[in-house]
């Protein structure tokens, strides 16, 4: 078995990134296939990841970087709860990235 990495808040970003740029407009990804990306499919690994990932996606929303959805609607990424997917910004969310 590996041993955990420290993935910095940098490398957990372009994670995102990198799963987000090979998308077709307008889909998006769960949060688990970012960590899954960088320590494979243990979950004992991946789910360490997800409360940082949480952080830095919230951060990378408000920035206006990429967007949090809910139920396959922008969410106000510092109020959202629950099961969420990450996409690039597109025309259609410039106004409700932040929101």
């Amino acid at each position: 078995m590996t041993q955990p990495k420290n993935h910095s808040p940098e490398v957990l970003r372009n994670a995102i990134l990198d799963l987000l740029k090979n998308l077709q407009p307008g889909k998006s990804i769960s949060p688990t296939e970012a960590a899954r990306s960088l320590t494979g499919s243990d979950e004992r690994q991946w789910s360490r990841l997800m409360k940082p990932l949480r952080s830095v996606a919230v951060e990378m929303a408000q920035n206006g970087e990429i967007v949090i959805l809910r139920k396959g609607k922008p969410a106000d990424p510092s109020a959202f709860r629950g099961v969420y997917r990450l996409a690039l910004v597109s025309g259609n969310d410039a106004g409700s990235a932040s929101a």
